[in-house]
């Protein structure tokens, strides 16, 4: 009995961290069950996350073949890698540039970085479509990749800053008497090393584009066969009434590649967080 005494906090505390990941998972469940229910169901039920009869796999089928999901999911799968290949590279060439090389400016520099986070992303839209626009890549997942990536990324970079200052400056200097040049130095010595940290930024970067939806909806807006995940879901919807099922199917599908991704490099991304802001 003392002894069950003792561990009672534990178990307390244990089951009021269940019912807080049931309730922060609730919303997750129900969207799954919805999928599986009838557009009916999904009104009738409530919060009840059991079908009332057999599951309605059709929904998956439609919001698949009917609502040309598939095509959406293939392009949201191009913009999203290509944007976070080129925001690696470029917001880990800056960090370590901002990080190992003291050169004049470099607090303007991080002074107007650090201004970009307070720059709301609407108001940036116009200059972005024009610029898209005069440049012939308003249409087109080109123009969408590179709207995506020219953003500051200032977490990403400040992520980089804080990992590069934490690896002793004796480990380029040799490589620097060894004869390699500035390339050599990062690509194959310095880049390698940050593996957490790129991790992180690759899962954060993945997660922004996946679930973008402003910016994709304006470059697309003549070209629906060019439309991402986020703005699939318009298809579901319409003047009087909206497929909720079908809504619910879709966005199933869509939260997979991101649940895998994430439990693929979640010892990476905490790594990355902590090893950062410890630097």
């Amino acid at each position: 009995m003392s002894r069950m005494l003792r561990r009672l906090p534990w178990w307390l505390a244990a089951a009021a961290l269940a019912i807080g990941c049931l309730i922060w998972i609730y919303p997750f469940l129900w969207m799954v069950s919805a999928s599986l229910k009838t557009s009916a169901e999904v009104f009738t039920k409530g919060l009840d996350l059991l079908p009332g009869g057999d599951p309605a796999w059709d929904n998956y089928e439609r919001a698949w073949v009917s609502a040309d999901f598939g095509k959406y999911l293939l392009n949201t799968v191009i913009v999203t890698v290509c944007t976070v290949v080129v925001v690696v590279v470029r917001c880990a060439m800056a960090g370590y540039a901002i990080a190992r090389h003291d050169f004049r400016g470099r607090r303007i520099v991080m002074g107007v970085l650090i201004a970009t986070l307070f720059v709301p992303a609407g108001y940036t839209i116009i200059p972005l479509v024009d610029l898209a626009q005069r440049l012939g890549m308003l249409n087109s997942l080109t123009g969408m990749v590179l709207a995506m990536s020219g953003a500051a990324h200032v977490a990403a970079i400040l992520l980089y800053v804080g990992y590069f200052r934490g690896i002793p400056k004796e480990l380029t200097e040799s490589a620097l008497l060894d004869g390699a040049g500035f390339a050599t130095v990062f690509f194959r010595i310095m880049l390698p090393l940050a593996k957490p940290v790129t991790a992180t930024v690759t899962v954060l970067t993945f997660l922004s584009t996946w679930n973008a939806f402003f910016l994709p909806l304006v470059f697309t807006f003549s070209r629906p066969d060019l439309r991402t995940v986020s703005v699939g879901m318009l298809a579901f919807v319409g003047e009087n009434t909206t497929d909720w099922s079908g809504m619910a199917a879709a966005a199933t599908i869509s939260l997979l590649p991101v649940v895998a991704l994430f439990i693929a490099l979640q010892r990476y991304f905490v790594e990355g967080i902590a090893g950062a802001v410890k630097s």
